[in-house]
This record gives structure tokens, C-alpha cells and sequence, in this order.
């Protein structure tokens, strides 16, 4: 019998190498990915106090029902990057949580980054 791959077990575990690299500081908050089949979600995290500083995702009323596509992903992206501004946060570490770095995920970090983050 051939079994399949748990695709998303291999995601967790691709994402516990990637935060054993890196983590956010208050100076440098860590902008979290995280991808479902309908949605993309984004938060940006300072590790050392354990909070959310900013988040956006597609189920925001300013986003909400331009479905889970590239377009919703970058807007997502600016949305976040506006939101972090308001707290005065310019300067970010990326983690794209496991997911390869192509697509929605892509398409969201080139929203932040149009939208003044920088990493």
C-alpha cells in the first residue's frame, strides 16, 4: 500500500528549522506567515514578550471578499506593513512559516514591502 506524504507535517517541521534561526525582537519583530486553502493570514510578533504587535489577513472587513488568490495575499501585505507604521515599526524578519517562497507567499512580502516594511 503506498502511503501519502503529510504534506503539512513536513511544513511544521521545515517551520521549527526556520524559527530555530531566527526570532523578533521589539526593534525587529518577526513577520509571521500562514497560508490556508482559503485564506492568508499575517502577523507581526515580538518573541521576547510573546505578542502580537500587528496583524491583517483576508477576512479583514478592508479585505474581505477578494477570495484567497495573489491579489488578496498583497493586499494582505500592505495592510500589515500600514498597520505595523501605525505602531512605528519600519524594520521586520521574514518567516514564511514552511510554505515555499512562491506564490500568495511571495505575492504578501512584496505587499509588505510596497507598504514601507523592510527586510
Amino acid at each position: 500500500m503506498v502511503k501519502k506524504p503529510d504534506t503539512n507535517k513536513a511544513r511544521i517541521k521545515r517551520h521549527m528549522r526556520i524559527r530555530n534561526k531566527i526570532s523578533g525582537t521589539a526593534e525587529r519583530p518577526r513577520l509571521n506567515v500562514f497560508r490556508s486553502n482559503k485564506n492568508i493570514y499575517a502577523q507581526i510578533i515580538d518573541d521576547l514578550s510573546g505578542k502580537t504587535l500587528a496583524a491583517a489577513s483576508t477576512l479583514d472587513k478592508e479585505i474581505e471578499g477578494k477570495g484567497s488568490n495573489k491579489e488578496a495575499a498583497k493586499e494582505v501585505g500592505k495592510l500589515v506593513a500600514k498597520r505595523a507604521a501605525d505602531k512605528g515599526i519600519t524594520e521586520v524578519v521574514f518567516d514564511r512559516g514552511g510554505y515555499v517562497y512562491h506564490g500568495r507567499v511571495k505575492e504578501l512580502a512584496d505587499g509588505a514591502r510596497e507598504g514601507g516594511l523592510k527586510f
